[in-house]
């Protein structure tokens, strides 16, 4: 029997460059964003430059986490507690997590079978009075319809706040994720396109949001040392009545950083072809389904996704299992009991009852996730797909024809 024998979970070294420049980090003792001698930028003002330049925005601030950016940019456009927040019913757990975190109340909306935030949903509850915020996940790395879906914003005058944890890199019609919304954010925490652990960027054309994200941040009054922030006036007022969270990112991670941002574009094209492969040998496989990819979407693919579709909870756990066993673990949205990163909506007991979500439980009951790291090669991907295969065809194929699925 044939298995695979690589970890999911390996992620490439860091550059050298970045090694060589923590260690003189770490020499120097000053690892703290503001510690530096006159005159001379850190590494996290440096990064957060040059972060704002690859996106294309006025400002950057590097913080402690991706989620900690979505909660401070929540603080940051106005989010106040008891506020009603629109978000992916189909997410992880940091984004509701931030929305509570913030003092919101998420009102989650419905995924369609491409794995995207349901526009037709969003419009409707969108148009409620009391609704003014969207967190929108770009969930896995699936873009909605940016277009539509701005228009649908603005309309009902529902500010956007982008959560690019997957889609760093990424663009729809040639605008870089992160750029549609008043703010984006990003992570780098090991599993994410660039990898310094833990970390995250918020950025932001806006100056006063901006203003109160570095003051969120812990800035205390050093915020004229910051090389991607707006004018030192827009903080007069800013200053004595916004509160210090301290989420900073230190100067030993955002020189790991550096390096690896210089080479983005070449590692998402890797990606890409690493999920080209195993989305093409997948598609040959008759009982899945692979999610559609509009043109328009200029995508990061450091994960697959594929719906098992008419097959019931016992064959999927089966399907899993045998996978597994063959040395390939797929996540399950579907399970009731979550693991791992898979937990869902209705498991975030917290917010109280969950909502009645039909579509979204319909599509993550059979849906199964994988990881694509660039330790792979095409070979292992077409290896991959080789053994998801064979199992479809030992538990679904050899049943007798009318009992297949499409």
């Amino acid at each position: 029997m044939t298995t695979f024998n690589k970890s999911f979970t390996q992620q490439e070294a860091i550059p050298e460059a970045g090694i060589e420049r923590a260690v003189e980090v770490m020499r120097s003792g000053r690892l703290h964003r503001y510690n530096s001698a006159a005159g001379e930028p850190t590494e996290t003002e440096l990064l957060e430059k040059e972060f704002a330049d690859y996106q294309g925005s006025r400002y950057c601030l590097a913080c402690a986490s991706g989620g900690y950016a979505l909660h401070v940019a929540m603080r940051a456009v106005g989010v106040k507690a008891g506020d009603k927040i629109l978000c992916n019913a189909f997410t992880l757990a940091p984004v509701p997590g931030a929305i509570h975190n913030a003092g919101g109340l998420p009102v989650f909306v419905e995924t369609t079978d491409d794995f995207t935030i349901d526009l037709d949903d969003l419009e409707r509850k969108a148009a409620a009075d009391d609704v003014h915020y969207l967190l929108l996940s770009h969930m896995r790395g699936h873009l909605a319809d940016m277009d539509r879906l701005m228009a649908i914003c603005d309309r009902h005058d529902v500010i956007v706040i982008e959560d690019c944890a997957h889609t760093m890199g990424a663009s729809w019609n040639g605008k870089k994720s992160g750029s549609f919304g008043r703010v984006g954010c990003f992570s780098t925490q090991t599993y994410k396109h660039m990898n310094s652990g833990e970390g995250g960027f918020l950025t932001t054309d806006d100056d006063e949001v901006m203003a109160r994200a570095i003051i969120y941040s812990g800035s205390y009054m050093l915020y004229e040392r910051h090389l991607a922030a707006p004018p030192k006036e827009t903080f007069a007022r800013i200053r004595f009545e916004t509160p210090n969270y301290s989420g900073r990112m230190d100067n030993l991670r955002a020189a790991i950083l550096r390096p690896q941002l210089a080479d983005l574009d070449t590692q998402c094209r890797r990606w890409n072809d690493l999920y080209r492969v195993t989305e093409a040998g997948l598609k040959q496989i008759p009982c899945l389904r692979l999610p559609e990819r509009p043109e328009a979407e200029q995508f990061v693919a450091s994960s697959i996704q594929f719906s098992l579709p008419n097959q019931s909870e016992a064959d999927i756990h089966r399907f899993i299992e045998r996978c597994e066993a063959r040395g390939v673990p797929l996540k399950w949205f579907g399970d009731a009991d979550p693991k791992g990163y898979t937990s869902r909506f209705d498991s975030w007991q917290y917010l109280g009852e969950p909502p009645s979500l039909p579509q979204t439980e319909r599509v993550l009951a059979t849906m199964c996730d994988m990881r694509l790291p660039l330790t792979f090669d095409e070979a292992d991907c077409r290896l991959i797909v080789r053994i998801i295969a064979e199992v479809c065809d030992e538990l679904f194929l050899s049943a007798a024809p009318g009992e297949r699925t499409n």
